[in-house]
């Protein structure tokens, strides 16, 4: 005879939070447009904060926080503590959250000469001269990458934490996506560069299979060698500024790819060469 599992309640469902900093709402969304696979999950956890999706609030604390966008604002440092404070086990998801998203772009420039040029009034606003991710100001149970997040891979890490079990991933680059896929390598066909060497998994290799070459959306990928794929990219004939522009881009804080625009900037400045 089989015995029939209750069904979960309100109050014994593990409580799911989504919090927003500074980003777009992409990987919100993704969430969102999960469909079936999010219906799946509702019926096991209990949305207790998702401004996004309902304006129903639930108090702390919760099993589990996701966190969207990055710390740009003193309130922001601030809030990150509390959501921390509250949070049993914390995912950051998305370029923003995981590495300062494209607004990072800020960590390079002159914070006032943007606030004077964007607002009439810049006494009135209270912003940090960097863009910076979550783990740079609290512990981070786990990273999910992505410029959008693959929906896919974050229903996989909801109902791996759910069951109990580690979060699984895919962390090789997107060159092995290339192969799987048969496309023809963008950077030895044409001469283009591509970043897919160094980026990892997640988007099925989009830009490659349309002829375009990879822009570093999932940040990188384990076991980079960054420096050795910018060196070749240059031998061949790749502009330094090109990949400056290339590098600086969803994920131009994360360490492997802030190092290296930062390297191929700083040899630029000594020769004075800014040829794109």
């Amino acid at each position: 005879m089989t015995t029939k599992q209750p069904t979960p309640t309100t109050a014994t469902k593990p409580k799911l939070a989504v919090f927003k900093f500074a980003s777009c709402d992409g990987c919100q969304l993704s969430l969102l447009d999960a469909e079936d696979e999010l219906l799946a999950v509702a019926g096991i956890v209990d949305i207790a904060y998702f401004l996004e999706a309902t304006s129903r609030i639930k108090d702390g604390p919760y099993d589990i926080t996701l966190v969207e966008g990055s710390i740009t604002t003193p309130h922001d440092e601030q809030r990150i503590q509390e959501v921390r404070r509250k949070s049993k086990y914390l995912i950051t998801i998305g370029a923003c959250a995981t590495a300062g998203g494209i607004q990072a772009l800020r960590n390079w420039a002159d914070i006032e000469d943007f606030t004077q040029a964007v607002y009439a009034s810049p006494q009135y606003i209270s912003t940090l001269a960097t863009s910076t991710a979550i783990a740079d100001h609290v512990a981070v149970d786990f990273e999910l990458r992505g410029c959008p997040i693959n929906q896919f891979q974050l229903i996989e890490v909801l109902k791996s934490l759910l069951a109990g079990r580690k979060p699984r991933t895919k962390t090789h680059s997107v060159c092995m996506d290339c192969k799987q896929r048969g496309n023809v390598c963008i950077t030895v066909a044409t001469g283009e560069p591509c970043l897919g060497p160094i980026t990892q998994s997640g988007c099925g290799a989009i830009c490659p299979t349309y002829n375009r070459g990879c822009y570093g959306c999932f940040g990188p990928a384990t076991q980079t060698h960054a420096q050795s794929l910018t060196d070749h990219l240059v031998r061949e004939g790749a502009a330094p500024a090109q990949l400056v522009q290339l590098l600086r881009n969803f994920n131009s804080a994360a360490a492997p790819f802030l190092e290296q625009s930062n390297r191929i900037q700083d040899a630029m400045n000594q020769e004075g060469d800014n040829r794109v």
